[in-house]
């Protein structure tokens, strides 16, 4: 491994100059790229999805914990699998429970959802020491129809917004390689008006990956970090009503 070059301090603090420039542009950049997704338009999800929990049945509306908002990180577990996806557990090992209290601060629920059996997913999560809720979706079109389990019997390929052709394409095909059906990692993020259930927003691949704080985690929903708000933990149903696109 390369080390930086050895400099004097006033060609170091040019340099970081330099690079400060280019940081606030990203912040920019970033904060402008935040606002334009919480423009995004929003679908009602009108199907019943039914998941596994340790309290038993549930639908998507129950998984927000009584809140407005909910980000579901799709943890790879096939259910022939004993054990989940090593990435995806290297990622919910920095799920703490400080973090779901920041979430919870601003209306926000973040849980997982797998194909595997809840017995598995409960085995794996007593093993790794976790917290967080974790529910599965065996049985269920959950993972299909938000393109995080690919299976061309049951649906047409799609992952990250292009079809099978479109990644051959552009060279990306790689996504499909391997016996179907292919597990992959996401994050989707809904919002709850009153029993009304909305998607968001995902992403995928890497995007699926750069969860990090609380902060960065309520970029990614429909409400943002709310640091604007008169009250911190504002409710959707407020939000919306003053909306002139929304048809509460």
């Amino acid at each position: 491994m390369s080390l930086p070059q050895v400099v004097a301090r006033d060609k170091w603090l040019a340099a970081r100059r330099a690079l400060l420039a280019e940081e606030k542009e990203l912040t920019r950049r970033r904060d402008a790229l935040n606002a334009e997704r919480r423009r995004l338009p929003m679908v009602e999800i009108t199907k019943p999805y039914t998941l596994a929990g340790p309290d038993g049945e549930l639908g998507l509306v129950d998984v927000f914990e009584g809140r407005s908002q909910l980000i579901v990180g799709h943890f790879m577990f096939d259910p022939s699998w004993e054990d989940g996806c090593p990435s995806c557990s290297a990622g919910a090992d920095e799920v703490s429970d400080g973090l779901r209290e920041h979430l919870h601060a601003r209306d926000t629920t973040l849980a997982y959802v797998s194909r595997a059996p809840l017995e598995k997913l409960e085995r794996y999560k007593a093993k790794k020491g976790w917290t967080f809720p974790w529910y599965s979706s065996y049985g269920s079109d959950f993972n299909y129809d938000f393109h995080v389990t690919m299976d061309e019997s049951i649906a047409p390929l799609e992952y990250n917004y292009k079809t099978l052709a479109e990644h051959e394409q552009a060279g990306t095909a790689y996504y499909f390689d391997g016996e179907q059906p292919i597990e992959e990692p996401g994050t989707s993020v809904f919002l709850r008006v009153g029993d009304r259930v909305f998607h968001t927003y995902s992403t995928f691949g890497r995007g699926a990956e750069q969860l990090g704080s609380s902060y960065h985690l309520l970029d990614l929903t429909a409400l943002g970090r709310q640091e604007d708000w008169e009250e911190p933990k504002g409710r959707a149903d407020a939000a919306h009503a003053a909306r002139p696109d929304f048809a509460g």
